[in-house]
């Protein structure tokens, strides 16, 4: 079982897709912080443990072999068990147990479909991302956990309409009374030719500094832009009131910019949330020089503007998202 136990690991770490690979490489990563031990290090004590325990076993079966008299193997298989065990408490237990505390953490990390379109909101801290994924997405979202860090990530999901394979029809917060795998009845009727649960999830703020600086948090953002099949929403607060001295605008603006650099290719669309509490005074100018000529949508949640259109724009996203999977299946 020892053995067992590291070769498993080692195997299991090689088949995770890429995103799951980071989740379980910060949760580990969140463990050696918190002992001080990495995940190399408790398989290196397993092994260890392993081998002293299997030698010792050997001496002992030897011994018994050699006893004289029935009783005397007796008494000495009782021996070598209670010297296993005592090997077992002495060198494995400890190290079992980090594993199996780091098994209930990875256990613990919420599932994201790793096959599904999906729009992943971006931005500096408190800039208000997790209120545009409840506003254009399901009502009630998830509020995913991972065991690295206090924040969540806020996933909500849009059920979209496909007319046929190429043309999106519409979207829709999903039924939360239809069971999950079910077949809408627009469907079943023939009125689409299929509907599909896209995901629409916040993600933990990004700051300008370089990635060996990172936290876990922000890893984390980073990976779901690399590794899922995600379109971009860069949301951006240039009222100046985002509260968070590392999301001052010229900081949004230059993360804006690194980031956009860092994907070229995804799917994109820019915002300016809180547009009701105004802008700070040039900052559209810097702002627009910066896109280029290429579109924006400015954004109030508190009085519905932009809310439709943007809605359109994530669906022509997670169109985009859906052809690149198609072409990438076939």
């Amino acid at each position: 079982p020892l053995r067992d136990i590291v070769n498993g690991y080692k195997t299991e770490l090689r088949r995770l897709h890429p995103f799951e690979r980071v989740v379980a490489d910060l949760t580990a990563r969140a463990r050696q912080k918190k002992d001080g031990l990495t995940l190399s290090d408790v398989l290196a004590d397993i092994h260890e443990a392993r081998k002293e325990i299997l030698d010792a076993s050997k001496d002992w079966i030897a011994y018994t072999k050699e006893s004289e008299t029935a009783r005397e193997a007796s008494e000495a298989m009782q021996n070598g068990c209670d010297r296993l065990l005592d090997l077992f408490e002495e060198m494995a237990s400890t190290p079992v147990k980090q594993i199996v505390d780091l098994q209930r953490s990875l256990r613990s990390a919420p599932a994201v479909r790793l096959d599904t379109p999906a729009v992943v909101l971006v931005g500096s801290p408190n800039v208000g991302k997790s209120s545009i994924v409840r506003a254009i997405s399901s009502a009630s979202p998830e509020v995913n956990n991972y065991p690295f860090t206090t924040r969540g990530m806020t996933l909500g999901h849009v059920e979209v309409f496909w007319s046929d394979n190429n043309a999106i029809a519409k979207a829709v917060v999903p039924d939360e009374d239809r069971k999950l795998g079910t077949m809408s009845p627009d469907v079943v009727i023939g009125k689409y030719a299929f509907s599909q649960l896209c995901q629409v999830m916040d993600s933990p703020g990004l700051l300008v500094r370089p990635d060996n600086d990172r936290n876990e948090m922000e890893a984390l953002t980073l990976a779901a832009m690399q590794h899922l099949p995600t379109a971009v929403m860069y949301v951006m607060d240039l009222s100046g009131g985002a509260g968070d001295k590392c999301s001052s605008v010229e900081d949004q603006l230059q993360l804006r910019r690194e980031v956009r650099k860092r994907f070229p290719r995804r799917p994109w669309i820019d915002v300016v949330s809180k547009y009701d509490l105004g802008v700070v005074d040039g900052s559209l100018d810097m702002l627009e020089e910066i896109l280029d000529g290429a579109p924006y949508i400015k954004l109030s949640i508190h009085e519905g503007d932009g809310v439709e259109e943007l809605k359109n724009e994530v669906l022509r996203m997670l169109g985009e998202v859906r052809v690149v999977l198609d072409a990438m299946a076939a």
